[in-house]
């Protein structure tokens, strides 16, 4: 059964830190593209950083430089680790694996930036 399960949100100042992880299971993972999306209430979902099975990497540019996601195959897992955190950051950050017509998603891992 293939599923994704992310961990890592809580609460963290402005200029803080946190490191986001996605564990999968249930497929080949490292054929897969990997990408963190995030929501807020009342917004559209965002893209906020991918990376593909080759290893290329792609950001929004809000995050460009605050943002690194990583991949470590033999653990089956995707980070996203989050430098100088700015309240806009808050929202729900969403794991995808996709490849061909497999789209997965986990729950959901809440990010609040709050002094």
């Amino acid at each position: 059964q293939v599923q994704l399960v992310e961990s890592g949100g809580g609460l963290a100042q402005p200029g803080g830190s946190l490191r986001l992880s996605c564990a999968a299971s249930g497929i080949f993972f490292s054929m897969y593209t990997m990408t963190w999306y995030r929501q807020t209430p009342g917004k559209q979902r965002e893209l906020v950083a991918q990376i593909s099975g080759g290893g290329s990497t792609n950001y929004a540019d809000s995050v460009k430089g605050r943002f690194t996601i990583s991949r470590d195959n033999a653990k089956n897992t995707v980070y996203l680790q989050m430098n100088s955190l700015k309240a806009e950051d808050t929202a729900v950050y969403y794991c995808n694996a996709r490849r061909h017509q497999t789209d997965v998603w986990g729950q959901g891992t809440q990010v609040t930036v709050d002094s």
